[in-house]
Parts: structure tokens; C-alpha cells; sequence
């Protein structure tokens, strides 16, 4: 039984999904959502993605809008492709085949388990399922989703990007008890791509070794075109603690989403106090960061040596 990859597609979503590929877990299919940018976009970058990776899993095309029916993008960080590069663009290819999501997330639910899904955009495709069909949701035994924040945010003050594109999503996760697992901001910024870290990548030899550094370059850009010495590397810090959860330590919480207010909507509010609040949750407390850096830059490595 394979797994499920549910993502907004952008270059750290990419990366992710090559950390799990190359940790040798089978991919049963992958839904996309909007969030890095809208889903025509995130559609023509699953196309191209496949089209240079070589990817044979089925991808689905899923939720183009918020719950509410917003759609919020993190297009001015991460530029229109949602792929920031400093040179090439991933390959034009056809357009994906007219695949429903939903149903293809029904269908794999309702084979023998268990089901395991990395979410690593707004939590939208989830929360549909968990509306329409609370009995197949019920079977999933695990949903490790990259967003929140355990002290701040980034797309506002307050709120991580993915709980802020669709916090009524995330609150519907909550209340359905499906088994969350939150690897948050502050875990993944103890993770650190550099510029130095390119260069390998650059040399790997491969067919996508050029594409491939200039995604992590442009990427890493966004840091240290803000003064930071880089940049972290979210996604696939999820994809870690899916793949290699011995090198993340989870922590039991009650974790509950702002709905109200300009400054707090979509902030993750999360209580370790057991004595305060009956745990729902897990989130990512500690994360063995070099160890990390190895396998995210290790699978990058060897995709661009290929």
C-alpha cells in the first residue's frame, strides 16, 4: 500500500517529494491544491515535474479555492510560477489528464490500509473528504502536514501560509479527530539550506542537475536577499519526519486554529499543558538538523546525478 502526497507544487514541495521517492516509499498518487500559487499554475508545474523527474504516479487535480472559497497565494514571495530559479524553468510538457482528486482519494481509501498522507499546502482537499465522506476519512492513520506555528508566522504575524490560505480547512481537520501531525515554522527553520550548498548539486552531472540548482539557488534566495545567511527548507523537513521519523521527535498538544480577527485569522494555537487541555494532535518539537540537511540535499543529489 503506497502513500499519498497532497501539495501546492512549488519548488520545496518538489524537493519533498524527492526525499520521499528516494527514501523508497512507494507513491500511490498525489492531489494537488491551490496555495503557492492558483491551480492552473500548480497544474502546469506537476506537468512539468513529472515530465523531467520521470514521475509515473497518477496526479490529481484538486480544491482551487478555500473552503470559505478565498484564494490566498504566496505568489509574492515565491514570484507567478511559484518556483523561484535563478535560471531555468521546469520543461513545458502536456497538460495533465482530467483527474478528480476527491474521488481519487476516495478509491485509494477505501483499499486495505493503512494510509499514510504528507500534506504540504493548505489542508483544503483534506477537509473536503472529511466533510463528504467522514467514514473513508476515518481511515487514515496518519496525516503529517507541513504549516502552522508553534510562536509566530511568516505570510502575516500571526499565521503560517498554509493555515492562513484555508484556516476553516485546518479546523475542520480538527474537529473530524483525524490523526494530525504538525511539523510547524519554528521546526523547519532549524533546518537551513546555504548557498554554498548548490554547487553540488550543480555538478551532479545529471539531466535536471542545472535545473535542479538553479531552483535551490533561487530558493535560498528568498533568505539572503533578506539578510539571512539562508533559507529554510520547509517542505521536505515535512517529508523528513514522514520518511525518517527517527530523526524528528513528535510531542503530544492540543493544537486548535484562529478563525476571527485581521491580525490572528489562521494562527495555530498550540497547548502542551495536559493538565489545561485534552492533547489532538502531535507536533514536531526536535528535529536532528544536519542529519536532515543530509537526506534533503542527499535527494536532491542524486535526482540531479541521474
Amino acid at each position: 500500500m503506497g502513500v499519498w502526497i497532497d501539495t501546492d507544487m512549488g519548488f520545496d514541495d518538489i524537493a519533498a517529494i524527492l526525499v520521499v521517492a528516494h527514501a523508497k516509499l512507494d507513491i500511490a498518487g498525489i492531489s494537488l491544491v491551490f496555495g503557492n500559487t492558483p491551480l492552473p499554475q500548480v497544474r502546469l508545474n506537476a506537468a512539468g515535474a513529472a515530465k523531467a523527474f520521470g514521475w509515473t504516479f497518477p496526479i490529481h487535480s484538486g480544491r482551487a479555492s478555500a473552503v470559505l472559497g478565498e484564494i490566498e497565494t504566496a505568489q509574492a514571495i515565491l514570484g507567478e510560477t511559484g518556483i523561484p530559479t535563478s535560471g531555468k524553468m521546469l520543461p513545458e510538457a502536456a497538460a495533465l489528464p482530467e483527474s478528480d482528486a476527491f474521488t481519487a482519494l476516495c478509491d485509494w481509501l477505501e483499499q486495505d490500509g493503512p494510509h499514510r498522507i504528507l500534506a504540504l499546502g493548505p489542508l483544503t482537499n483534506i477537509a473536503a473528504l472529511a466533510l463528504a465522506r467522514p467514514d473513508l476519512a476515518a481511515r487514515i492513520t496518519e496525516l503529517t502536514w507541513m504549516g502552522g506555528g508553534v510562536t509566530a508566522g511568516n505570510h502575516t504575524a500571526s499565521a503560517e501560509f498554509n493555515a492562513l490560505a484555508d484556516p476553516e480547512a485546518l479546523a475542520i481537520i480538527i474537529a473530524s479527530g483525524l490523526p494530525l501531525r504538525m511539523v510547524d515554522l519554528d521546526l523547519c527553520r532549524k533546518v537551513i539550506a546555504f548557498p554554498d550548498d548548490v554547487a553540488p548539486i550543480r555538478k551532479a552531472g545529471g539531466a535536471n542537475a542545472e535545473m535542479l540548482a538553479d531552483f535551490l539557488d533561487g530558493y535560498i534566495g528568498i533568505g539572503t536577499s533578506r539578510g539571512r545567511l539562508g533559507m529554510a527548507i520547509y517542505d521536505p523537513c515535512a517529508a523528513v519526519a514522514f520518511a525518517h521519523p527517527e530523526i524528528v521527535t513528535f510531542r503530544t498538544a492540543r493544537i486548535d486554529v484562529e478563525l476571527q480577527g485581521k491580525l490572528t485569522r489562521g494562527r495555530t494555537v498550540v497547548e502542551t499543558r495536559a493538565t489545561h487541555a485534552k492533547p489532538n494532535a502531535d507536533y514536531a518539537v526536535e528535529i536532528d538538523s544536519e542529519a536532515a540537511r543530509a537526506v534533503i540535499l542527499g535527494a536532491l543529489a542524486k535526482e540531479a546525478s541521474r
